[in-house]
């Protein structure tokens, strides 16, 4: 970023801005009126003009100019213009509440008017002078049409249920909108987690992740191959454009080598397969933990028995294998600051608890004791290859005996050394904790594990090794922090507690991570 400097304002080379192309010819002129730039006004959020010069696109402190022209905005009168566009399962309920409580919390009146069956905005005012100060627009579509919105300059932010594609991540930064995957371009906003369900009479109670896939592929058509009623089963998906449905794709049928069978029943929206699945006893649909209606939830489980159920805590912890966060994402442009205050309140505690009111997962991390995770320990003991000793078992319950798990893990892509999402999001979480003196006088320790493929030896040093990065990453991370308060250390039990089975790779990512423990 170029940065030109006169008369004590600063011109910065931006390639976008969070306003609406004005067109309008301008002349901005430093206070001591020692220089002047001519150009046509393409944006204002009220803090910074956006101009096009003979300079190129330049943007300007308006606290350092004087605006003269057609084009000038009422300084007095600007209203920040927002529109969101995407996944209707975030637009629906989630995003307005929180946005309403926004409201509260900043003292303004808030309203909300409805335009037509996707579209509705929120109007929000300053109650002394009565005039509004924010116009948060929606259109509720899917994740798909949210990043076309986005690309297509439409959105200011998209609301998704999935991470963008790669073709999606291209044409953003052919567009000027910079990279999507950046921390500061993807915001998780909460969690949920795809799940499998069925009518509450159906007497399956938990079903293999590659069964999950078989039977939506069509090779497996009979409850009776899965040990239950002699009858079809009948198949639910959402649409196709759907990030719940293009997640389920990525993440269980691709990954098999699988494809949807075409006999499966599509849905428009999670409630309407919700209904139609808890009709039926012989169907099976994929749905989210947040939007189950009357249907029954099932497990998953991998061929060596453990079981991985959703849950509040699991989808937290990532220990369910199919959570899924809802992102936020924005284009690589200053935002009013009305919408950097809201970004701001989302990781707020407040904020939280209307997530959880929503019927969402938030982000606030949860301490689990020790004497709440026999099944953990059951597991780990039954587990444990013949490389891990009871000495090591022991070593682990003596170290973590007086600590909590807290349930901010960290996972990563594809078992590389990158973090996932979740987990990126995590590290700024925890950086968050640690400079509001939240964790002041006591012990985090990272604690890294392993799967347990190949070595013992060398997977407790891959997983020592992960727990260094993840501290050293919060360390930094946590800027403000005061180090002389903390105590910061690193443990690692390689592949000492298996969370699933080491036979797929869903299993062995499970049980690649790195735990938090507090005392």
């Amino acid at each position: 970023m170029a940065i030109f400097r006169a008369a004590g304002f600063a011109v910065l080379f931006l390639s976008a801005f969070a306003c609406p192309a004005i067109s309008q010819d301008v002349t901005l002129t430093s206070r001591d009126g020692s220089l002047s730039i001519n150009g046509t006004l393409l944006g204002y959020d009220g803090e910074f003009y956006r101009v096009d010069s003979v300079y190129g696109e330049l943007t300007l402190d308006g606290s350092g100019v004087v605006c003269a022209g057609p084009g000038c905005p009422n300084l007095q009168a600007f209203v920040a213009e927002l529109t969101l566009s995407g996944a209707a399962s975030m637009g629906e309920v989630l995003l307005p509440a929180l946005i309403e409580a926004f409201a509260v919390t900043e003292g303004l009146l808030v309203r909300r008017v409805v335009q037509d069956d996707i579209r509705f905005r929120y109007i929000l005012r300053d109650a002394a002078s009565g005039h509004d100060v924010a116009r948060f627009g929606f259109r509720l579509t899917n994740t798909d049409e949210g990043f076309a919105d986005l690309l297509a300059n439409e959105a200011d932010i998209a609301m998704a249920l999935r991470e963008p594609n790669p073709v999606e991540l291209a044409l953003a930064l052919d567009a000027g909108l910079g990279d999507l995957r950046a921390a500061a371009r993807g915001r998780i906003v909460a969690l949920d987690g795809l799940v499998p369900v069925v009518a509450a009479g159906n007497p399956v109670r938990s079903m293999a992740m590659v069964d999950l896939g078989r039977i939506f592929s069509g090779e497996v058509s009979n409850w009776a191959d899965l040990g239950a009623m002699d009858a079809p089963i009948m198949l639910h998906l959402p649409v196709e454009t759907s990030g719940t449905a293009q997640d389920f794709d990525a993440r269980v049928m691709r990954a098999a080598g699988l494809a949807s069978s075409e006999g499966v029943i599509r849905h428009m929206t999670q409630s309407d397969l919700a209904d139609a699945v808890a009709a039926d006893p012989f169907a099976i649909g994929i749905s989210t933990y947040s939007e189950t209606g009357n249907t029954r939830i099932l497990a998953l489980r991998g061929s060596c028995g453990f079981p991985a159920a959703a849950s509040y805590a699991s989808l937290k912890s990532e220990d369910y294998p199919l959570t899924a966060p809802l992102f936020l994402y924005t284009p690589a442009r200053r935002q009013p600051q009305i919408v950097r205050a809201f970004f701001e309140y989302l990781r707020s505690p407040a904020a939280q608890l209307v997530i959880r009111r929503a019927g969402f997962v938030d982000e606030g991390p949860l301490d689990i004791p020790v004497s709440a995770q026999g099944e953990r320990l059951a597991n780990a003991i039954e587990g444990a290859g013949a490389e891990v000793s009871l000495d090591d078992l022991k070593r682990m319950v003596d170290t973590l005996r007086s600590a909590k798990r807290l349930t901010t893990t960290f996972r990563f892509e594809g078992g590389a050394t990158d973090l996932d999402a979740q987990s990126r999001s995590n590290v700024l979480l925890l950086a968050q904790a640690l400079e509001t003196g939240i964790y002041d006088e006591r012990e985090l320790i990272f604690v890294g594990f392993s799967d347990g493929l190949g070595d013992a030896a060398a997977n407790l040093g891959i997983a020592r090794k992960r727990a260094e990065a993840v501290r050293e990453a919060v360390r930094i991370a946590a800027a403000t922090a005061d180090p002389a308060r903390l105590t910061l250390t690193a443990e690692a039990f390689g592949e000492a507690m298996p969370m699933a089975c080491d036979d797929t790779d869903w299993g062995r990512q499970i049980n690649r991570r790195v735990e938090i423990w507090v005392r």
